[in-house]
C-alpha cells in the first residue's frame, strides 16, 4: 500500500466539511420543500449527492491507512465539533453550557486521537 499523501487528519476534517455542508442542504431544502419525489429532478439534490460521494470517498481514504476505532473516533468527535460550530454561526442554535462541555470534550478527544 503506498504512504499516504495527505496526514489523515486534514482528510478527515475535510471529509467532516462535506458531510456537514451536504447536512446542511437537505435541511435547508428539506424544510423549505418537503420530501417529495421531485427532489430527484432537483439541481440540489444532485449537488448534495455529489459532495456526499466526494465525502464518501476520503472516508475511505481514511479507512485504509488508520485504524478502525482511530477513525471512527476521529470521525465522530470531528461531526460534533462541526455541526456545533456551523449551527451556532449560521443556524443561531445555541445549547447549554453543559452540551458545549460536551463539545469541549470532543475537542480534546481529537487532539488526542490524531497525535498520539
Amino acid at each position: 500500500m503506498n504512504a499516504p499523501v495527505a496526514h489523515p487528519l486534514l482528510i478527515v476534517i475535510g471529509t467532516q466539511l462535506l458531510f456537514t455542508l451536504s447536512d446542511f442542504m437537505g435541511r435547508f431544502y428539506m424544510r423549505r420543500n418537503g420530501l417529495d419525489w421531485s427532489i430527484l429532478a432537483s439541481g440540489w439534490f444532485w449537488g448534495y449527492q455529489a459532495l456526499r460521494q466526494v465525502a464518501t470517498v476520503g472516508q475511505l481514504y481514511v479507512f485504509a491507512y488508520v485504524p478502525l476505532g482511530k477513525t471512527m473516533a476521529l470521525f465522530g468527535a470531528t461531526s460534533i465539533v462541526l455541526s456545533n460550530v456551523l449551527g451556532f454561526l449560521f443556524l443561531k442554535e445555541v445549547l447549554s453550557p453543559a452540551a458545549y462541555g460536551g463539545v469541549a470534550l470532543a475537542v480534546v478527544a481529537i487532539l488526542v486521537m490524531a497525535f498520539r
